[in-house]
């Protein structure tokens, strides 16, 4: 079993089925705050109050589970729940049934929202899927759980897998709200602007001064602006896509030395990079970048 990163926030699904009859065969940290669990359970009860996204997919068994409030509804091989961050919900667990948990923080879908759909956070969420069937979205998470999470060239591989299937789960089923209702974020042509001047820069010290300049706010009215529109503090989006560019170095230059790759992606040197990838994708770049050159 791939051991969880100490410095990881608790996932409360996780957590109360670890109370409960449940047994955990296997979990891994994937990176990008992605995390997944291969569980087994039969004639339970619980209560999630979850504080993450969490997919589920019955693997095997199923037909016996349900949720409290709804008990016409019941699971089976195949089968989708969606436990949207700050729903609670009651189940009750029949029969022996093996399924697979991805979990995921919500302001994992805040970059998402933005470069697939060129929607604001605010204006896309999640609703709940009980029992659902999706023909795409089904095999993506079946494929994660026939991985080896231990190997680095399968979990990278079960990372790509797990933003396949956000980048389908928001597609296909995020509900969106209306513009109307929304304010205080960047309009959307100055928020494309902003990124793109900020993309550009990434090998350079950057401050929230210069960014409210660029925008023409003020600092505060900017901070506020941002988490706004993007969905998260400047800080940790542009680590987030220092991160990115990162990778791509990894994978593209492979003549480049880590110094060389922290250099051109604003970290101040190779082990502040290691450290900072680690703690992100749960393997470090050097083994990032063996594990690509395996799976090529």
């Amino acid at each position: 079993m791939t051991a969880p990163d100490s410095a990881a926030p608790p996932i409360r699904v996780f957590d109360v089925l670890q109370r409960s009859h449940a047994r955990l065969h296997r979990r891994a940290l994937l990176g990008d705050g992605l995390s997944v669990a291969l569980w087994s359970n039969s004639f339970d009860r619980m209560r999630y109050q979850p504080a993450h996204h969490t997919l589920s997919l019955y693997l095997r068994g199923g037909h016996g589970t349900f949720r409290e409030d709804a008990p016409e509804q019941r699971g089976g091989p195949g089968k989708l729940c969606l436990m949207p961050a700050g729903h609670g919900v009651d189940w009750v667990v029949g029969t022996p049934q093996h399924f697979l948990h991805l979990y995921f923080a919500p302001e994992q879908l805040g970059p998402l929202a933005l470069r697939v759909l060129d929607r604001e956070p605010r204006e896309v969420h999640l609703p709940e899927l009980n029992f659902a069937s999706d023909p795409v979205l089904a095999p993506l998470l079946a494929r994660i759980a026939a991985l080896d999470w231990d190997d680095l060239g399968a979990r990278l591989a079960a990372n790509e897998l797990g933003h396949a299937a956000l980048t389908h789960l928001l597609c296909r089923h995020g509900q969106r709200a209306p513009r109307a209702l929304l304010h205080g974020g960047l309009a959307p042509a100055l928020r494309r602007r902003l990124a793109d001047w900020l993309q550009a820069r990434l090998s350079e010290p950057v401050t929230v001064g210069e960014m409210a300049a660029f925008c023409a706010l003020s600092e505060p009215h900017f901070a506020h602006a941002f988490r706004a529109s993007f969905g998260c503090a400047p800080h940790r989006w542009l680590a987030a896509r220092r991160l990115d560019q990162a990778a791509a170095l990894l994978r593209e230059r492979a003549d480049w030395d880590l110094e060389a790759v922290a250099a051109a992606t604003g970290h101040a040197s190779a082990s502040h990079l290691v450290r900072r990838f680690r703690g992100a994708r749960g393997m470090t770049p050097g083994q990032y970048r063996a594990a690509v050159r395996h799976q090529a």
